[in-house]
Protein backbone atom coordinates (compact mmCIF):
# COMPACT_ATOMS: atom_id res chain seq x y z
CA UNK A 1 0.00 0.00 0.00
CA UNK A 2 1.05 3.26 -0.64
CA UNK A 3 -0.23 6.76 -0.93
CA UNK A 4 0.87 8.38 -4.34
CA UNK A 5 2.12 11.97 -4.86
CA UNK A 6 -1.49 13.49 -5.03
CA UNK A 7 -1.93 12.77 -1.36
CA UNK A 8 1.23 14.00 -0.07
CA UNK A 9 1.66 17.00 -2.21
CA UNK A 10 -2.14 17.83 -1.03
CA UNK A 11 -1.77 17.30 2.73
CA UNK A 12 1.64 19.34 2.31
CA UNK A 13 0.43 22.62 0.50
CA UNK A 14 -2.92 22.49 2.85
CA UNK A 15 -0.48 22.17 6.05
CA UNK A 16 1.44 25.02 3.96
CA UNK A 17 -1.46 27.25 3.67
CA UNK A 18 -2.44 26.58 7.51
CA UNK A 19 1.21 28.11 7.99
CA UNK A 20 0.97 31.38 6.39
CA UNK A 21 -2.76 32.44 5.87
CA UNK A 22 -2.78 34.38 8.85
CA UNK A 23 -1.72 37.52 7.00
CA UNK A 24 -4.43 36.80 4.24
CA UNK A 25 -4.92 34.15 1.10
CA UNK A 26 -2.26 32.62 -0.15
CA UNK A 27 -0.76 32.36 -2.78
CA UNK A 28 -0.10 29.17 -4.73
CA UNK A 29 3.14 30.70 -6.84
CA UNK A 30 4.29 31.16 -2.84
CA UNK A 31 3.21 27.21 -1.60
CA UNK A 32 4.92 25.89 -5.01
CA UNK A 33 7.93 27.90 -4.29
CA UNK A 34 8.42 27.04 -0.51
CA UNK A 35 7.15 23.45 -1.13
CA UNK A 36 9.23 23.10 -4.19
CA UNK A 37 5.80 21.56 -6.19
CA UNK A 38 5.01 22.37 -9.30
CA UNK A 39 2.41 25.32 -9.54
CA UNK A 40 -0.04 23.83 -12.29
CA UNK A 41 0.11 20.55 -10.43
CA UNK A 42 -1.22 22.77 -7.08
CA UNK A 43 -3.85 24.03 -9.56
CA UNK A 44 -4.87 21.10 -10.15
CA UNK A 45 -5.08 19.79 -6.29
CA UNK A 46 -6.75 22.86 -5.24
CA UNK A 47 -9.57 23.14 -7.85
CA UNK A 48 -10.43 19.73 -6.24
CA UNK A 49 -9.75 20.87 -2.40
CA UNK A 50 -12.65 23.96 -3.39
CA UNK A 51 -14.79 21.90 -4.63
CA UNK A 52 -14.63 19.99 -1.57
CA UNK A 53 -14.74 23.03 0.49
CA UNK A 54 -10.97 22.42 1.95
CA UNK A 55 -9.80 25.69 0.92
CA UNK A 56 -11.85 28.59 -0.46
CA UNK A 57 -10.33 31.31 -3.38
CA UNK A 58 -10.08 35.02 -2.91
CA UNK A 59 -9.68 36.65 -6.43
CA UNK A 60 -7.99 39.73 -7.82
CA UNK A 61 -4.64 41.60 -6.00
CA UNK A 62 -4.05 40.12 -2.86
CA UNK A 63 -6.03 37.03 -3.30
CA UNK A 64 -5.19 33.37 -3.09
CA UNK A 65 -6.53 30.62 -1.17
CA UNK A 66 -7.29 29.93 3.01
CA UNK A 67 -8.91 27.49 4.71
CA UNK A 68 -12.77 26.95 4.97
CA UNK A 69 -12.39 25.93 8.37
CA UNK A 70 -10.16 26.12 11.13
CA UNK A 71 -7.03 23.74 11.51
CA UNK A 72 -8.52 22.03 14.20
CA UNK A 73 -11.75 21.30 12.10
CA UNK A 74 -10.45 19.77 9.14
CA UNK A 75 -8.56 16.17 8.98
CA UNK A 76 -5.65 14.54 6.90
CA UNK A 77 -7.98 11.90 5.71
CA UNK A 78 -10.46 14.71 4.65
CA UNK A 79 -7.82 16.49 2.72
CA UNK A 80 -6.75 12.92 0.68
CA UNK A 81 -10.18 12.16 -0.03
CA UNK A 82 -11.16 15.72 -1.79
CA UNK A 83 -7.79 15.13 -3.77
CA UNK A 84 -9.74 11.40 -5.13
CA UNK A 85 -6.74 9.63 -3.67
CA UNK A 86 -7.70 6.62 -2.03
CA UNK A 87 -5.18 4.97 0.29
CA UNK A 88 -6.64 1.11 -0.54
CA UNK A 89 -4.75 -1.35 1.02
CA UNK A 90 -5.43 -3.32 -2.25
CA UNK A 91 -6.95 -2.71 -5.35
CA UNK A 92 -9.64 -5.26 -4.56
CA UNK A 93 -10.85 -3.53 -1.37
CA UNK A 94 -14.20 -1.88 -2.62
CA UNK A 95 -15.52 -4.86 -5.19
CA UNK A 96 -16.95 -7.86 -4.18
CA UNK A 97 -15.51 -9.54 -7.21
CA UNK A 98 -11.84 -9.01 -6.74
CA UNK A 99 -10.85 -11.74 -9.29
CA UNK A 100 -13.48 -13.35 -11.86
CA UNK A 101 -17.02 -14.02 -9.77
CA UNK A 102 -15.19 -14.72 -6.40
CA UNK A 103 -13.51 -12.62 -3.79
CA UNK A 104 -9.90 -12.77 -3.40
CA UNK A 105 -9.23 -15.02 0.01
CA UNK A 106 -7.27 -11.75 1.24
CA UNK A 107 -10.49 -9.24 0.54
CA UNK A 108 -11.66 -9.01 3.69
CA UNK A 109 -8.23 -8.36 5.23
CA UNK A 110 -7.51 -5.69 3.02
CA UNK A 111 -10.53 -4.06 3.50
CA UNK A 112 -10.43 -4.54 7.12
CA UNK A 113 -6.56 -2.32 6.69
CA UNK A 114 -8.43 0.11 4.59
CA UNK A 115 -10.82 1.11 6.99
CA UNK A 116 -8.41 1.15 9.81
CA UNK A 117 -6.34 3.91 7.85
CA UNK A 118 -8.78 5.86 7.09
CA UNK A 119 -10.29 5.67 10.96
CA UNK A 120 -6.35 6.78 12.02
CA UNK A 121 -6.38 9.72 9.45
CA UNK A 122 -9.40 10.77 10.42
CA UNK A 123 -8.72 11.49 13.69
CA UNK A 124 -5.83 13.61 12.78
CA UNK A 125 -6.62 17.16 12.61
CA UNK A 126 -4.33 19.51 10.65
CA UNK A 127 -3.76 21.41 13.82
CA UNK A 128 -1.97 18.32 15.51
CA UNK A 129 0.12 18.24 12.55
CA UNK A 130 1.76 21.17 12.81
Amino acid sequence: MRLTTKGRYAVTAVLDLSFHQQAGPVSLADISERQHISLSYLEQLFARLRRNGIVVSTRGPGGGYSLSRTAEEISIAEIIVAVDESYEAANCAETDSCSGHNQCLTHDLWNELSQEIHHFLSGISLAEVR
